[in-house]
């Protein structure tokens, strides 16, 4: 029991169901979709059947857990609950709606934590009740908010949900003073960034970098062929993207002829893109991270020194400690911290910021 009034009137099978929901949830990876988790309980309180989304193209955690429990009988199916950390789907994207299919099963009651609150997405919990089932919402609210906090962040914000990637040496730099920088971390760690690439559905690069480096931005498989995912490739400034870069070399490329992070996550967001990946240099991670548009960071530190060279992060505009850009450890999809290699690998989130936990009227109509 957490004690939150949103989690009164659930008797404790449905707070510890929600709970290994949220569990269960965070076996996913971060990216396009949020993290979901799903149980299916009998009408005793037992768990009958679990699932959870394990990212964008594969099944939805209440799919996911429909599919663990198989066909039952409408008379059995009708006093089965469902507890999911998000409220149902209504839409049809890679997948179809969950809340159709929790229809279609015959399940007689859902419980989610929290709201969608996409346009997008939202309005399952509305299609279920017309249907025939009965909701409730709010349980464990404000911690499934806080698993997703950055999603719905860049739900509200309209943009896509955004990743830096990092590869740089002890003394935080990626390059050194001659511009050599490849390969400051190793195989290991490359095979794991592009593995985190194929995620993606866009790649993004400043012209400097491309200039300097002649990346492809590719994701690439541990043999080296290309995935079979492919992310759009996306420049973005002002200067020319020559013909002989590697960027240009076949479909899915862009330059977006802009220095504005939100401009640029804005065209994304107007193509389709939901998830987008940061891979270089330092100015645009550092505007990226000034204006508060990153949303996880997967940084490669190499067990190295090179003592001059170009710094993985600029001026930040942080004159005191108390104005700090505050990141935590994630160990959501994996572990938060490992080695591959000599390199050491951490996953980190932005620190939640401190605020009045809110209820939607959504979520307050059981």
């Amino acid at each position: 029991m957490t004690g939150h009034p949103a989690d009164a009137g659930f008797d404790a099978a449905e707070h510890s169901a929600m709970a290994h929901a949220l569990e269960l949830a965070g076996q996913g990876v971060r990216g396009a979709n949020p993290l979901v988790g799903a149980v299916i309980l009998d009408e005793d309180g037992a768990i009958v059947a679990t699932g959870w989304h394990a990212g964008a193209g594969t099944a939805h955690a209440e799919a996911a857990a429909l599919q663990a429990l198989g066909p039952v009988p409408a008379a059995r199916a009708a006093r089965l609950s469902m507890l999911v950390t998000l409220e149902p789907c209504s839409h049809t994207g890679r997948t179809g709606p969950c809340a159709e299919a929790i229809i279609r099963a015959g399940i007689g009651r859902v419980v989610y934590a929290v709201a969608d609150g996409t346009s997008r997405a939202g309005g399952g919990a509305g299609m279920l009740r017309r249907a025939g089932v009965v909701v409730a919402t709010g349980l464990l609210a404000p911690r499934a908010r806080e698993l997703n906090h950055r999603w719905f962040a860049a739900r509200r914000a309209g943009r896509p949900f955004t990743t830096l990637h990092l590869a740089q040496s002890l003394d935080g730099r990626i390059a050194a003073a001659d511009g050599t920088s490849q390969w400051i971390t190793g195989a290991g760690a490359r095979e794991h960034s592009h593995a985190v690439r194929a995620r993606a559905e866009a790649i993004i690069a400043g012209t400097g970098t491309i200039l300097a480096d002649n990346p492809r931005l590719t994701a690439r498989t541990p043999d080296g062929s290309p995935a079979a995912r492919q992310p759009l490739r996306v420049v973005m400034g002002h200067r020319e993207v020559p013909a002989w870069a590697a960027i240009t070399d076949g479909p899915g490329f862009v330059h977006l002829r802009e220095h504005d992070p939100a401009a640029v996550l804005a065209d994304l967001a107007g193509r389709g893109i939901d998830h987008a990946m940061i891979e270089g240099g330092a100015s645009i991670a550092t505007a990226f991270l000034a204006a508060d548009l990153v949303d996880e960071i997967w940084l490669y530190q190499a067990p190295l020194f090179l003592g001059s060279g170009r710094h993985a992060i600029a001026d930040l505009g942080i004159t005191t400690l108390a104005e700090a850009t505050r990141f935590r450890y994630d160990d959501r999809g994996g572990p938060s911290h490992q080695l591959l290699g000599s390199d050491a690998v951490l996953h980190l989130e932005p620190t939640p910021t401190s605020r009045p936990e809110t209820v939607t009227e959504h979520e307050r109509t059981r």
